[in-house]
């Protein structure tokens, strides 16, 4: 995904609420990163969309956290056109499995050295 820093989102005020997207990649790669970076920019414009962390493995595993302010922001992304369309062809090309959890976060804290 571009533009990725290095390091942890947040913390936010609570409640608000984790999408976590584990998935393995598998088969063909073609389009992938240019459809990632598209929904990078389109989830940055949803409403309520708070932030996103990814990282993945050599192996194909990939986690992505994506940080939304309600239930409301989670179904304008889930039916954002755009995104549906990625859906399908991931399931169709990208990915070998996948599985997305939702949960609301009732607690948050963070620290930085320095």
């Amino acid at each position: 995904m571009s533009d990725h820093v290095t390091g942890p989102v947040g913390p936010f005020e609570p409640p608000y609420y984790a999408v976590v997207f584990t998935s393995v990649r598998g088969g063909d790669g073609e389009g992938y990163d240019e459809t990632a970076e598209r929904l990078d920019e389109l989830v940055a414009a949803v409403p309520g969309f708070l932030g996103m962390e990814s990282a993945g493995t050599p192996g194909g595993l990939g986690i992505t956290v994506g940080y939304f302010r309600d239930e409301e922001a989670i179904k304008a992304w889930q039916s954002d056109p755009e995104h549906r369309v990625a859906q399908r062809r991931g399931r169709a090309q990208w990915y070998e499995s996948y599985v997305l959890h939702i949960a609301k976060v009732e607690r948050s804290h963070g620290f930085v050295r320095g």
